[in-house]
């Protein structure tokens, strides 16, 4: 088998904004660098580069659906990487679980639906590494997780709003439950944010990127579709949190690892930019996923 080298390109898109309804108020042209990995003859990973900068981790109290886990909001300094331009999917992962063990064995067909261009889930974190370490060996670049501060910046691409198309989300542009849901008679899970509209409840995820809602830097499913593992252990909130946007790992609790991002199975409010959530490491889930970070050396 003979995998072509990867090659440097320019992703063009539409950066998409909403206004306090959740309606397209802008759609704006833009453009990024990055790179097409392949993965075998016939499957490809598109990865852009973000640049280094400086952000506002975390979430002001006065953001709905704030909690104490996003606090204190501290300033983090981010180094240029490269990130996925969407969540892995299935066919993505099957050809990386083909690949030389290195750790663990991969199941190549994990997830619930068996459709090459959704985003693959039931994937544990240590999976998830595994899958990174194959590709670090593949490729001789070397691939991770994200740490959550990077997975933060990337997501937000210079924004302060709850969500990087602006004050609300909706269906129309993410993959959430969009509707509400009782129990007891009361509202325990709220299908609209802010001013925003009710949607769809779609019960399962959507091909990877099939919005194309991106943000600044291009990224999609960055709100919903599938909650997405990072590097770091578990902490309650952001007490002496590193400022350099490396992944925490010391201290906090190790059998708890953050995802982000929400999920098809969640509302708004879980897929906001500075929602946070742990899982078991070792344990997959109906809509637990990932997208990998290559590190890049200027």
């Amino acid at each position: 088998m003979v995998i072509q080298p990867s090659s440097k390109t320019l992703f063009k898109f539409d950066v998409i904004t909403v206004d306090l309804h959740g309606e397209v108020c802008a759609r704006t042209p833009q453009q990024i660098s990055g790179w097409v990995e392949p993965l075998s003859e016939t499957v490809a990973l598109e990865l852009v580069e973000i640049p280094a900068g400086e952000f506002w981790m975390g979430a002001p109290s006065s953001e709905e659906g704030w909690s104490a886990t996003q606090a204190p909001p501290h300033r983090v300094c981010i180094l240029k990487f490269a990130i996925a331009r969407m969540p892995i999917t299935q066919a993505q992962w099957a050809a990386v679980a083909a690949l030389p063990k290195v750790q663990l064995r991969l199941e190549p067909e994990p997830g619930n639906w068996q459709i090459a261009d959704h985003p693959v889930e039931q994937i544990s974190w240590s999976e998830a590494v595994e899958f990174c370490d194959r590709l670090t060996a593949l490729t001789q670049r070397l691939y991770r997780l994200p740490s959550e501060a990077e997975w933060e910046y990337a997501c937000r691409a210079g924004t302060t709003t709850p969500f990087h198309f602006g004050p609300t989300i909706s269906t129309d542009l993410a993959n959430y439950s969009g509707i509400d849901w009782e129990y007891q008679g009361k509202v325990c899970s709220h299908g609209s944010y802010g001013q925003g509209k009710l949607g769809s409840d779609r019960r399962e995820t959507t091909p990877a990127g099939s919005f194309q809602a991106a943000n600044a830097f291009g990224l999609l499913d960055m709100h919903g579709n599938v909650r997405e593992w990072c590097a770091d252990v578990w902490h309650p909130d952001y007490t002496d949190a590193p400022t350099n946007g490396s992944a925490w790992l010391d201290a906090g609790q190790p059998n708890r690892r953050v995802v982000r991002g929400g999920s098809w199975n969640g509302g708004p409010r879980a897929c906001r930019s500075a929602a946070r959530a742990y899982a078991d490491p070792e344990r997959g889930m109906y809509d637990l996923g990932f997208r990998v970070v290559c590190e890049v050396r200027d």
